[in-house]
């Protein structure tokens, strides 16, 4: 099973969420990979910065993960990555903010397995196979 596949079964993605959650997910890993976020790690210290650490490391650490909300996202991330993936990818950035308290917590789980924050190297490996469409 690959990592889209994975991300949307453990959010629970029915049929006509399918699509729109895949296309969510291609805009979030746009944005974590993007220089302004630099990867999980970049992405994990602006959670830090701003007050949501033990959101994010809830996340990492593959146990129960604490939710958040779509203010609480925009108050953290960067505004303008957010807006470059959305547009990239046909979306409001508003509405991927909204997909994200969904999918952002099981994208982040999968891309850090056993709890380990992949180094920009290893995250371009899993994108760069999730992008030939192999399993992650």
């Amino acid at each position: 099973m690959g990592l889209i596949d994975s991300v949307l079964a453990m959010a629970g993605s029915s049929g006509a969420q399918q699509q729109e959650h895949s296309t969510g997910i291609s805009a979030i890993l746009s944005y974590i990979n993007s220089p302004q976020v630099g990867g999980i790690s970049g992405l994990q210290q602006m959670f830090q910065q701003g007050g949501l650490g033990n959101v994010v490391s809830s996340w990492i650490s593959g146990g129960q993960h604490l939710p958040v909300s779509a203010d609480q996202l925009q108050n953290v991330l960067h505004g303008g990555a957010l807006q470059q993936a959305a547009q990239q990818h046909g979306l409001d950035p508003t509405q991927l903010a909204s997909m994200m308290t969904t999918l952002l917590p099981h994208l982040v789980n999968h891309l850090t397995p056993n709890g380990q924050v992949p180094d920009a190297n290893s995250l371009s490996q899993m994108l760069k196979g999730l992008a030939a469409g192999q399993s992650s």
